[in-house]
Protein backbone atom coordinates (compact mmCIF):
# COMPACT_ATOMS: atom_id res chain seq x y z
CA UNK A 1 0.00 0.00 0.00
CA UNK A 2 1.32 3.42 -0.94
CA UNK A 3 1.68 6.05 1.76
CA UNK A 4 1.30 9.81 1.61
CA UNK A 5 2.34 11.42 -1.67
CA UNK A 6 5.19 13.93 -1.34
CA UNK A 7 7.19 16.27 -3.55
CA UNK A 8 10.67 17.16 -2.32
CA UNK A 9 13.12 19.75 -3.68
CA UNK A 10 16.69 19.20 -2.56
CA UNK A 11 20.26 18.21 -3.32
CA UNK A 12 21.68 14.71 -3.45
CA UNK A 13 23.72 13.86 -0.36
CA UNK A 14 25.54 11.03 -2.11
CA UNK A 15 25.77 9.36 -5.51
CA UNK A 16 22.95 6.86 -6.17
CA UNK A 17 23.79 3.26 -5.32
CA UNK A 18 22.44 0.79 -7.91
CA UNK A 19 21.67 -2.70 -6.60
CA UNK A 20 19.50 -5.75 -7.29
CA UNK A 21 17.21 -7.81 -5.12
CA UNK A 22 17.62 -11.59 -4.84
CA UNK A 23 15.07 -11.84 -7.65
CA UNK A 24 17.17 -9.51 -9.85
CA UNK A 25 14.85 -6.50 -9.53
CA UNK A 26 16.86 -3.27 -9.99
CA UNK A 27 16.70 -0.46 -7.47
CA UNK A 28 18.81 2.53 -6.46
CA UNK A 29 19.05 4.45 -3.22
CA UNK A 30 20.31 7.91 -2.33
CA UNK A 31 19.82 10.62 0.26
CA UNK A 32 18.27 14.00 -0.45
CA UNK A 33 18.85 17.14 1.65
CA UNK A 34 15.80 19.42 1.69
CA UNK A 35 16.33 22.97 2.96
CA UNK A 36 13.17 23.83 4.90
CA UNK A 37 12.38 27.49 5.55
CA UNK A 38 12.91 28.38 9.20
CA UNK A 39 15.14 25.37 9.89
CA UNK A 40 18.88 25.82 10.26
CA UNK A 41 19.87 22.32 9.12
CA UNK A 42 18.55 20.44 6.08
CA UNK A 43 15.94 17.71 6.45
CA UNK A 44 17.35 14.43 5.13
CA UNK A 45 15.28 11.92 3.16
CA UNK A 46 16.11 8.35 2.11
CA UNK A 47 15.01 7.87 -1.51
CA UNK A 48 14.46 4.57 -3.34
CA UNK A 49 13.70 4.18 -7.04
CA UNK A 50 12.83 0.88 -8.75
CA UNK A 51 13.30 -0.86 -12.12
CA UNK A 52 14.33 0.75 -15.44
CA UNK A 53 13.96 4.33 -14.25
CA UNK A 54 16.50 3.72 -11.50
CA UNK A 55 19.09 2.38 -13.93
CA UNK A 56 18.78 5.55 -16.03
CA UNK A 57 18.97 7.95 -13.07
CA UNK A 58 21.81 6.06 -11.36
CA UNK A 59 24.00 6.87 -14.39
CA UNK A 60 23.09 10.59 -14.41
CA UNK A 61 22.63 11.76 -10.82
CA UNK A 62 25.62 12.85 -8.75
CA UNK A 63 26.17 14.14 -5.23
CA UNK A 64 25.11 17.80 -4.97
CA UNK A 65 22.72 17.77 -7.96
CA UNK A 66 19.58 19.85 -7.32
CA UNK A 67 16.55 17.65 -8.02
CA UNK A 68 12.84 17.33 -7.43
CA UNK A 69 11.48 13.95 -6.33
CA UNK A 70 7.82 12.96 -6.38
CA UNK A 71 6.87 9.77 -4.59
CA UNK A 72 5.19 8.07 -1.67
CA UNK A 73 6.29 7.77 1.94
CA UNK A 74 6.90 4.21 3.12
CA UNK A 75 7.43 3.33 6.78
CA UNK A 76 9.33 0.11 7.56
CA UNK A 77 11.00 -1.58 10.49
CA UNK A 78 14.59 -2.63 9.87
CA UNK A 79 16.52 -4.48 12.61
CA UNK A 80 13.85 -3.46 15.15
CA UNK A 81 14.18 0.24 14.27
CA UNK A 82 11.59 2.36 12.44
CA UNK A 83 12.76 3.57 9.04
CA UNK A 84 11.07 6.03 6.69
CA UNK A 85 11.86 6.26 2.98
CA UNK A 86 10.34 7.77 -0.12
CA UNK A 87 9.64 5.45 -3.05
CA UNK A 88 10.23 7.78 -5.99
CA UNK A 89 7.74 7.77 -8.84
CA UNK A 90 9.47 10.60 -10.77
CA UNK A 91 12.73 12.56 -10.59
CA UNK A 92 13.81 15.70 -12.42
CA UNK A 93 16.51 18.35 -12.28
CA UNK A 94 15.80 21.82 -10.85
CA UNK A 95 17.56 25.16 -11.26
CA UNK A 96 17.97 25.82 -7.53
Amino acid sequence: MKGQEVTIYGRLGKNPELRRTKREKSFCTFTLAEQVEGEENPRWHNIVMWEKECEHWAKILRKGNPVIVRGHVVERVFKDRPYVEVNADAIGFTNS
